[in-house]
Order: C-alpha cells, then structure tokens, then sequence
C-alpha cells in the first residue's frame, strides 16, 4: 500500500547558540507529508538568501531522523540519540565535516487536529572546531481545501 500525501504548511525554526550568541532561522513553506507505518517524511523547498531553491527531506523513524538538502547546499545529516553521527555540508564555497551528538528527539505523530511536531535538540563540530549547540523545532500543519465541487 503506498503511502498518501497530505499538503502540510511546515514552520521549521532553528536555533544555534555558539560563544554566548544566539542565532534564529525560521523557515516557513508548503510541502507534503507522508506517513507510512511507523516512518514519517516532509518533503518541501525553501528559497534561500540568493533566492535559490533548496530541497528539503526528512525522514522520521523511531530510532532516527534524517534530513537531507539538495541544490545549491547538499547535505545528508543523520540524527540517533544519544549517539555522535558525522556529515559533509557542502554549499558554493566549499565543504564542511559535521559532527553531530544528538542529545534528544521527540516526535509527535499528527493529530485529530492534523498537528505534528519534531524536536531535536543536539550539538555540532565544524570541521573538528569548538561545539556549537542547535535546537531544532518542526511543526506542520494538514491544510485543509475548502474548495466546492459544481454540479
């Protein structure tokens, strides 16, 4: 049986703390939720800073979270908690080694009210430097199509 798609507005907001400072994204798109059996996906692209799209995946299953970007950035991040897992960023000016430590995950599946959520709370090291710590938080939202059928 496949899976059925359900169009989300997603709001993914990150937080990074590095020396004492704070540094907040928010991205809010339209995208597309899937839900097949214990795994949960999001699929949606986001326009950047150069007005370029990036496309944007993440796969929830009980033991992981994967979130993997395309485009102008490429980058394939794995999160297990409690556990270190390593990535390459990769953007137009080069490559980053990540290494991440995954201190927590929690997923809420969605709703009767067609609301769900995903935290991640983790560290990273760039290339091997000082660790900088990252609050991730996705929540999306079924929408509903109030759209009537003529006769």
């Amino acid at each position: 049986m496949a899976p059925n798609k359900t169009p989300v507005r997603i709001k993914l907001t990150t937080e990074i703390h590095d020396l004492g400072k704070k540094d907040v994204t928010v991205v809010e798109e339209e995208g597309n939720f899937y839900q097949k059996g214990t795994t949960s996906v999001l699929m949606f692209t986001e326009r950047n800073e150069e007005q370029e799209d990036v496309q944007s995946l993440i796969t929830i299953n009980p033991d992981k979270v994967s979130v993997k970007r395309t485009g102008p950035v490429d980058m394939h991040q794995t999160f297990k908690k409690k556990q270190i897992t390593e990535n390459v960023y990769r953007h137009a000016y080069g490559s980053i080694h990540m290494e991440t430590h995954t201190d927590q995950i929690t997923y809420q599946r969605p709703d009767e009210r067609n609301y769900g959520k995903l935290f991640i709370s983790y560290t990273t090291k760039l290339n091997g430097e000082g660790k900088r710590r990252h609050r991730l938080t996705l929540q999306f939202k079924k929408i509903e199509w109030k759209e009537e059928v003529s006769q």
